[in-house]
């Protein structure tokens, strides 16, 4: 089996990016998710990839799918469909969905955990996360965050398996 884990963050109106940026900036989640993808695959779109701060992302296998025959990245696996990306995944290991929409909404059907950051608070954007289906998970772990006087938001941290 090819686990599926999507790792993400998203506001309470299921906001997740603008101009190709995150919306917020919370050091805790971005120390989480290197924490959980470091020595794992790593799958995203190519507008992903682009938006990283450090290309690929040091100390995980990047897998990047983009629809233009033949196109490459230096450091990347490249993937041509959601179908090749799975192909490309490790069997008996995490694989870790990071991005962005659309590869979200394709591979939401694949997944087996979801690991969401949940910001209470509404934002402005253009890239949105799908409708979860709450009646197919099971939430496995939370842990709820305080506001601080720098982020002015709450937020959780939630991970969920599928029921079978």
């Amino acid at each position: 089996m090819k686990p599926i884990s999507i790792i993400v963050a998203i506001a309470q109106n299921n906001a997740i990016g603008k101009d190709n940026q995150l919306l917020w900036h919370i050091p805790e989640d971005l120390k989480r998710f290197k924490a959980l993808t470091t020595g794992h695959t790593i799958v995203m779109g190519k507008r992903t990839f682009e938006s990283l701060p450090v290309r690929p992302l040091p100390n995980r296998r990047s897998v990047v799918i983009t629809d233009i025959p033949g196109e490459t990245i230096p450091g990347c696996e490249m993937a041509y469909s959601i179908e090749e990306a799975v192909l490309k995944m490790e069997e008996g290991r995490e694989n870790y969905i990071i991005g962005g929409g659309m590869v979200y909404k394709q591979f939401m059907p694949l997944a087996h955990k979801l690991y969401l950051t949940i910001v209470h608070k509404d934002f402005e954007a253009d890239t949105f996360y799908t409708d979860i289906d709450y009646s197919q998970w099971q939430e496995i772990a939370r842990e709820d965050i305080s506001a601080t006087d720098t982020l002015g938001f709450d937020y959780s941290y939630i991970t969920y398996e599928r029921l079978l």
